[in-house]
């Protein structure tokens, strides 16, 4: 059985063809509706976070012979815990890591953290849209929020969750934008336009992110971009390709996984 973790728009397709190629497998995935999208497609799914000690019991407990890491770039901590969880058991981890995008642009700026994104964006001031998830919100709210002449926008995914986070932190509701992509360049300008945005927050996630739509659309219209790099992490068996990591079950599946 394969341990898999999807936390990107482009990790069911993964999971669907190791499946597709004769591997059983068995989804985790944090949140429910995530979890339904894929019992649509008929895999089988886990809901909730593992930390280290439970990614082990987890790996016993199903007979667990493979993980297959296709969580999200910036999940950090699920990453860590799974080869964690895989090394200490003695199985196979591969990590499904998507391709980055390299920008040439006056109007791009790296940063290392959220906390130096938060601080450029407050330095350049104006229209603030933020398209990086609420988990980091405070940080951004906390920099930016009551700076004088600087409206902070948050593009974020419409859960109840999100919307009650936006309410603690004191972001007006006029300045919430709740939808789910991902949205063509088209449409990032058409909403970019529509709240004036003079900065655009995003995170390195990757081509198949809608990253490149949401950067060429701020560029093409002269917005400034503040990118926040993907975390250092050194994985074992990475791959960007689905082909190459089938390829590499197929080979230790004769005998180690059989």
């Amino acid at each position: 059985m394969i341990l898999f973790l999807a936390g990107t728009s482009d990790a069911r397709e993964l999971a669907l063809t190791i499946k597709a190629a004769g591997y059983p497998l068995l989804a985790t995935v944090v949140t429910e509706n995530a979890a339904r999208e894929l019992k649509e497609h008929g895999l089988d799914v886990h809901t909730g976070r593992l930390d280290e000690e439970e990614f082990g019991t987890f790996i016993e407990k199903h007979k667990i012979t493979a993980v297959v890491d296709a969580s999200h770039p910036f999940a950090e901590e699920a990453s860590k815990n799974a080869m964690a969880g895989a090394k200490s058991k003695g199985v196979l981890y591969i990590r499904y890591e998507r391709d980055t995008q390299s920008y040439h642009d006056n109007n791009l700026l790296l940063a290392d953290t959220y906390e130096e994104a938060a601080d450029q964006a407050a330095r350049i001031g104006g229209v603030v849209m933020l398209t990086t998830g609420s988990k980091t919100l405070q940080t951004f709210t906390e920099k930016l929020l009551d700076l004088p002449d600087t409206t902070l926008i948050a593009r974020m995914l419409p859960r109840k969750d999100n919307m009650e986070k936006c309410e603690e932190l004191g972001l007006k509701q006029k300045n919430i934008v709740a939808i789910q992509g991902p949205f063509s360049k088209d449409f990032n300008k058409a909403l970019f336009q529509q709240f004036n945005v003079t900065v655009m927050v995003t995170k390195e996630s990757g081509k198949q992110g809608a990253v490149d739509e949401k950067v060429e659309a701020a560029l093409e219209m002269g917005i400034q971009v503040v990118m926040i790099k993907r975390p250092k992490i050194t994985y074992e068996n990475r791959y960007s390709n689905f082909e190459e990591i089938v390829n590499h079950i197929s080979r230790e599946w004769r005998g180690v996984l059989a």
